[in-house]
């Protein structure tokens, strides 16, 4: 659904002459295209719904980075350029869940997992990227995973 959903934007990029958009929606599409090479080399299937998110994610998270070695380097245009991409890659995200949301989420999972102490991190975390793909942060939510079994 996303790769038909990256499709129809990017004709539609292309037909507004949205430079910015379409370069990034063609990045997004060679990202999940590695992604399903490197799938293949090792046997498994194409890249799946959750995967992509978490391909989005990443990039989300690289565009971030680079803004922020942008803005302190004092090239404010490149930072802004980061930025347009982020905005236009979340609009292909789920809706980001809020923190307090999140800490509730993780509280039911551990109640309902029977999560005593940090060894059932790992399990908390499955169940977490499982039914949360793309949804959160999960290298938030592990602060938060030790914070409430800690």
């Amino acid at each position: 659904m996303i790769r038909e959903t990256l499709s129809t934007a990017m004709k539609e990029a292309m037909k507004a002459k949205d430079t910015r958009r379409l370069s990034t929606v063609r990045l997004i599409q060679a990202a999940i295209k590695d992604r399903d090479i490197a799938n293949r080399g090792t046997g498994k299937d194409e890249t799946s719904e959750d995967e992509i998110l978490q391909i989005l994610q990443k990039l989300v998270k690289q565009r971030e980075e680079s803004a922020k070695i942008y803005d302190e380097a004092g090239r404010g245009e490149l930072a802004t350029q980061e930025r347009e991409e982020i905005a236009v890659i979340k609009t292909f995200m789920p809706e980001q869940l809020s923190d307090d949301k999140v800490s509730d989420i993780i509280a039911g999972i551990i109640a309902e997992i029977g999560a005593s102490g940090i060894k059932d991190m790992g399990k908390v975390m499955a169940a977490l990227r499982e039914r949360y793909a793309g949804q959160m942060d999960f290298g938030k939510a592990s602060g938060t995973i030790k914070a409430q079994l800690g």
